[in-house]
């Protein structure tokens, strides 16, 4: 057994020794250890976004805590899962960074994993891409993926691309940053497991982590990619605000018969670091998955699965 493997079987298995009240106090130990400034800055994070839980240390409020607890309580067992299914080291050394993150703000393993070679969501080691790709970008923003993916692969390495996005400032945006390129289709609609109407609840923070609102009286469309697109789909990315799930539900048939190569965050909720591989592999088992993550090593986000 390496050193990778040995620190992360060590973890679950003091894991798996607590009780969950017990894990909530180890938890909360060691975030009272670390300093006032860094606990500052986490209750701002975590109180700008309805992702993870409130942190209100004033008025003794560590929801956050509660919910990483109540996560590593119940699924440990899940996360050892992920742990035997991950295709390289570099991405079980960043599960284990994740996790002893949760626990005790190990920030120096975070940094360590963190991605400096390169861009969010193209590991050019691991996503191979052609002239005939048919991408699909959920969460397409102001067209920086595509650009991204431009920079990586080529202006002419795809067939045709379908960007969503549901905000309609950064839908214009996105049009005019991608304006000269050819066969984008931009479709102004949410992408979920069922088809209805929704309204975009706006986030004060960043129009990026704006959310959908299911609603029969909303302005804007919803729908599922197995509904939207019938041709062939080659590679998927998705950063939709905690829609993740529901997306790939909602593209069960495109997963199934395309086998599309899965670029998709997993940090909006503390189950989708698990789960949507989970969910995935439920619909294919010939799925690899790797992780990545670039985000801030003092509470890891901006964490992508590439299933491929």
């Amino acid at each position: 057994m390496n050193m990778i493997d040995k620190k992360f079987k060590n973890l679950v298995d003091e894991i798996k020794m607590l009780s969950e009240k017990e894990l909530y106090h180890r938890i909360r130990v060691k975030f009272e250890e670390i300093p006032d400034e860094t606990k500052q800055s986490c209750m701002y994070f975590f109180n700008q976004f309805d992702y993870w839980g409130r942190l209100d240390i004033e008025n003794k409020h560590y929801q956050e805590i509660e919910l990483k607890a109540e996560e590593l309580y119940h699924h440990i067992d899940d996360f050892d899962w992920l742990y035997q299914h991950l295709g390289d080291y570099r991405s079980k050394e960043l599960l284990y960074s994740i996790l002893n993150n949760w626990y005790q703000y190990d920030f120096i393993t975070t940094n360590k994993t963190r991605e400096y070679l390169y861009d969010d969501y193209f590991d050019l080691d691991l996503v191979k891409c052609n002239q005939e790709e048919v991408i699909v970008d959920l969460g397409a923003y102001t067209g920086d993926t595509i650009l991204s993916y431009f920079k990586n692969y080529g202006e002419d390495c795809y067939k045709k691309i379908y960007c969503y996005e549901i905000t309609s400032n950064t839908f214009d945006i996105l049009k005019e940053n991608l304006k000269d390129y050819p066969n984008i289709e931009y479709r102004q609609k949410g992408i979920g497991d069922q088809i209805g109407k929704m309204n975009v609840e706006s986030n004060s923070s960043s129009e990026s982590a704006n959310t959908l609102k299911i609603d029969e009286n909303g302005v804007l469309a919803i729908t599922t990619l197995d509904d939207d697109i019938t041709e062939s789909i080659t590679l998927i990315k998705a950063d939709i605000e905690g829609y993740e799930q529901k997306a790939i539900r909602g593209a069960k048939n495109h997963i199934i018969n395309d086998h599309p190569k899965l670029l998709i965050s997993v940090y909006h909720h503390n189950e989708d670091l698990w789960k949507i591989p989970r969910m995935i592999y439920d619909l294919s088992k010939e799925y690899k998955f790797y992780l990545r993550y670039s985000g801030s090593p003092i509470y890891p986000t901006e964490i992508t699965l590439i299933a491929i």
